[in-house]
């Protein structure tokens, strides 16, 4: 860590891996290689995040390269990043958008930082399928939202000391995470309006949040946190239900105050149909009941009992956002944070693709739209070939891969309206 005080904007990054903390160093660099870590782990998200180019996984990283040498990091020659040795000499493609044909489907974005949304809006895209909050928590807010309500209760020291400068003008200091959060989201919503920007409430796992400001206070301590006290199990959790509770606060202020109605509200890792009520009721209490005002909300479809149950859950949430990355794991029964078993992941894999196929076309047939957020369609076109035929209404890209995914699915839809027609 003390190395990190040394870097410079526009170094490469190079360390075993990262987390939330090195977040203000990532978005300094100029690329990011790490010695471990899978194409879910915080490296890879975070660097989509801030648009740098990321290689992860290389084993050995740390030992190949040094300070003061120069090298290019390439992120653009198929599924394999490469180091080279020197400086590079680039070339550029330069594509008219204002003239690119659009597809029938809907091609989203995935948006995690404010910061990039203004300038994410002028590609071509019919709004975002995946706001996240993680980012905006993580690095704008950095305080775990239980140490703001139970500030004064807190153990004085170091932590305490820091949570009350970051909120020092904030004499209702739980204030300071609802409005942190719900300027992030806006500044999003407000970069895509009218187009919908689907926010998904917040996702963090035990793990992450315990990384936040008071964060050890508040967390249980979990073997695999990826499968434990996450997404939807939270909100109605009393150990955590008060946290929420701001959360909603936030986004009431974004559709309300702000008059940002375009948001709307996304529920992760919802294991029941009856887990998903307790959330809209909820909801509902803090002013966000679904229907009123045009809110609608969805779910996060990554578990095979969202597929399952999908008549059950299309009856209380308008639509489903196939989340590739969590539906993966639970369908092969791998840890995404593991690097032992990273070869083993693939969202290509028949099973999860037999899995999207049936959710698709059953949650259709209830009168509900369905999109996919994951990573899957960004990462390789063939997978975008697959749910173009599968049929669904949206797919949200990462931002640098919109142009070459949007040209690729209008040959795909071309290409299937010339097959009937022959």
């Amino acid at each position: 860590m003390q190395e990190l005080l040394q870097f410079q904007p526009g170094d490469v990054l190079v360390t075993d891996m990262t987390d939330p903390d090195w977040e203000p160093t990532m978005k300094m660099a100029a690329a990011i290689v790490t010695n471990r870590g899978g194409c879910t782990c915080h490296a890879a998200i975070v660097s989509r995040e801030i648009g740098v180019p990321c290689i992860v996984g290389t084993e050995q990283a740390t030992a190949v390269l040094h300070n003061g040498q120069s090298v290019t990091v390439s992120c653009a020659e198929g599924e394999v990043g490469v180091v080279y040795e020197g400086v590079l000499q680039l070339s550029r493609e330069t594509l008219d958008v204002a003239h690119l044909p659009r597809p029938r489907t809907k091609i989203m974005l995935n948006v995690g930082s404010p910061d990039q949304a203004f300038v994410h809006s002028f590609l071509p895209n019919d709004g975002v399928g995946l706001a996240r909050q993680e980012f905006i928590i993580s690095s704008a807010i950095q305080i775990h939202p239980l140490a703001l309500v139970h500030f004064d209760t807190l153990p004085a020291g170091p932590t305490k000391d820091k949570i009350a400068q970051l909120t020092q003008h904030y004499p209702n200091k739980p204030n300071y995470f609802v409005d942190r959060l719900a300027e992030g989201v806006g500044q999003i919503a407000a970069a895509f309006y009218p187009k919908d920007v689907i926010v998904r409430l917040s996702d963090l796992k035990s793990n992450e949040y315990t990384g936040l400001l008071g964060g050890e206070q508040f967390e249980p301590k979990e073997e695999n946190p990826m499968l434990g006290f996450r997404g939807a199990s939270r909100y109605y959790d009393e150990r955590y239900r008060a946290g929420f509770l701001l959360e909603c606060q936030a986004m009431k202020q974004v559709r309300d105050e702000m008059g940002l109605t375009n948001v709307k509200l996304m529920v992760p890792f919802c294991r029941t149909v009856e887990e998903g009520k307790k959330v809209l009721a909820i909801l509902a209490e803090a002013g966000l009941k679904r229907g009123e005002q045009g809110l609608e909300i969805y779910v996060m479809c990554e578990l095979p009992a969202n597929i399952i149950r999908t008549e059950k859950f299309a009856e209380i949430f308008d639509g489903f956002s196939i989340g590739s990355n969590d539906l993966t794991q639970l369908t092969l029964g791998l840890d995404r944070d593991s690097a032992i078993v990273a070869h083993l992941f693939d969202e290509r894999d028949p099973a999860v693709k037999q899995l999207i196929a049936d959710v698709t076309q059953r949650a259709q047939a209830c009168g509900r739209k369905v999109g996919i957020c994951g990573q899957a369609p960004s990462d390789y076109p063939e997978f975008a070939r697959f749910l173009v035929t599968c049929g669904v209404d949206s797919i949200s890209l990462n931002p640098d891969t919109v142009l070459k995914t949007t040209q690729a699915i209008v040959e795909i839809e071309q290409q299937m309206v010339l097959s009937r027609t022959s």
